[in-house]
């Protein structure tokens, strides 16, 4: 019995580390983006907003994403398309309003003080959410499909769990890495105190940078997501249009194929986003105009 229960924790495993190694992009944009919601924090309140944040990716991941993906996908696969195009939007909307607001363009900022942690947190939360159901779609996908409904969770939860603890676990490390520095500062070694006043000159360069690749991060993903579930619902134009130039490049290499898709897919997520941004400063400032005269009234 034993033999034959680890033989299935073997397969499970097995199956986990296959599909996990085809979400690893979309594994990367969530440790990108992730920083960004930590960032103006005192250093006290740091890791404990990543804790908060990494608890609720488990809670996106075992309480709503597994158990929504299986059953979508044993009786309304058709469901799950469009559900991908909305994640996609969403992102493509959160990456142009960081863009515009690069150009001077001011949309409501949330606060990073301790009063307003709770909205914080929720906002990385609502992120994760998308990034974590493409990277369990994903990894879902990539399962074979007679593995058996249990296995099939098994592998699930192994994937899931691993990938919140590396994602959040490189953030706490990367969002403390200032207070290793200035550790290393008060050092007796003269070489070391120089590495460590390096390491904090530096952290608001990597920070900046950072946030420049999870904004290109949600941009990239979220066009992707988009261009893809639309061709698998009712448009086929981005997607072909995608085809035809990664098509072009192939000559070059698997890289600059993925450059190209990595672009186009970019650049798609901005037009859309763009889109949205305006259509939703419209309606907001429409409906702020109709209270304002309300209230005048």
């Amino acid at each position: 019995m034993s033999v034959g229960l680890l033989a299935v924790v073997d397969d499970i495993l097995t199956a986990a580390l296959k599909a996990s190694a085809k979400t690893a992009g979309v594994v990367i944009d969530d440790a990108a983006v992730t920083p960004q919601y930590v960032q103006g924090l005192t250093p006290a309140r740091e890791l404990h907003v990543v804790w908060r944040i990494a608890l609720g990716s488990l809670f996106n991941k075992f309480v709503i994403i597994i158990p929504l993906a299986l059953l979508l996908s044993a009786f309304a696969p058709w469901v799950l398309p469009f559900l991908l195009i909305l994640g996609g939007t969403y992102l493509c909307f959160e990456g142009a309003e960081k863009v515009t607001e690069w150009f001077g363009v001011h949309h409501a900022v949330e606060e990073t003080d301790v009063r307003d942690e709770g909205k914080l947190i929720f906002g990385a939360i609502r992120t994760d959410l998308i990034l974590s159901t493409e990277i369990m779609l994903i990894a879902l996908a990539s399962l074979d499909p007679d593995f058996g409904i249990w296995m099939t969770l098994g592998a699930l939860v192994v994937i899931g769990l691993g990938m919140t603890l590396l994602v959040y676990g490189a953030v706490a490390l990367l969002v403390k890495i200032d207070d290793i520095g200035l550790s290393m500062m008060k050092n007796s070694a003269r070489q070391v105190r120089r590495t460590g006043a390096r390491i904090v000159a530096a952290m608001p360069g990597v920070f900046t940078v950072i946030s420049i690749i999870g904004t290109v991060a949600m941009l990239w993903v979220g066009g992707h997501l988009v261009i893809t579930n639309l061709a698998e619902t009712f448009w086929h134009g981005p997607y072909d249009l995608l085809h035809v130039v990664t098509h072009a490049v192939e000559a070059a290499g698997p890289v600059v194929v993925w450059l190209a898709d990595t672009a186009m897919s970019a650049v798609f997520g901005l037009v859309l986003g763009i889109l949205v941004v305006v259509i939703v400063t419209g309606v907001s400032r429409l409906f702020s105009r109709n209270r304002a005269d309300a209230a005048a009234h």
